[in-house]
């Protein structure tokens, strides 16, 4: 049975992770067998989002672990907990949270720093030639903590965020809401997802094959 990490930003589009990119990742893996690790960082969220009006709710705090926990059903690790020994791949799903929270892309874009905890999982997953697999903006994620392998991504065909992508020293491609790319060297696999998708079956058929693909990395 092999073991997946699953690493989530925080719960909500817009200032943590996707739930629909989430959820749809969750149950391709379980259809397939996998054992997952869903983890996040212990920290406080870049900010709180009113999802019903869009607006920053001034004075609330929420912290990244907590509200991913809601996502996990309680069944979740610090991701300081979490070895890359003990995984066969990692998966990122997208959502603001994780240009906002994994990372500083929404604010610094091509100049984005890496949560430290997110870069080291990542590092050391790839150094053991383990498969990463990244669902809509999470890309720029892994373009930010591995652009000196130049790893090849897509976000589908957003221009500013590919541009972004490559200046991190990433190999953008553009790519259609039901594909994936494959970066075969590096085993890197990513999908546009919500970067594109309209409906949430768009959505999913993206996410499912790009589990299908992860799972012939993992072999």
């Amino acid at each position: 049975m092999p073991k997946v990490g699953v690493l989530l930003s925080g719960c909500g589009v817009f200032d943590g992770a996707e739930i629909h990119e989430a959820v749809l990742t969750m149950l391709e893996l379980d259809k397939r067998g996998c054992e997952m690790v869903v983890m996040a960082p212990d920290k406080p969220q870049m900010h709180v989002i009113n999802h019903l009006t869009g607006e920053v709710a001034e004075g609330e705090t929420r912290n990244v672990l907590v509200e991913s926990a809601r996502i996990a059903r309680g069944e979740i690790k610090n991701i300081d907990d979490v070895k890359a020994e003990e995984l066969d791949a990692l998966v990122m799903p997208g959502g603001f949270g994780a240009a906002k929270n994994l990372s500083t892309f929404a604010v610094d874009g091509a100049n984005a720093k890496v949560d430290p905890s997110v870069a080291k999982l990542l590092k050391e997953v790839h150094s053991q030639g383990k498969p990463i697999a990244a669902v809509c903006i999470a890309p720029a994620v892994v373009a930010a903590a591995l652009g000196e392998i130049n790893p090849e991504l897509t976000i589908g065909n957003d221009e500013a965020t590919a541009k972004a992508i490559e200046s991190m020293g990433g190999k953008h491609f553009v790519c259609p809401v039901d594909g994936f790319h494959v970066d075969e060297k590096n085993k890197i696999i990513s999908t546009p997802a919500y970067m594109l998708g309209k409906r949430i079956s768009e959505v999913h058929a993206g996410i499912s094959k790009m589990i299908d693909a992860l799972m012939k990395l993992i072999g």
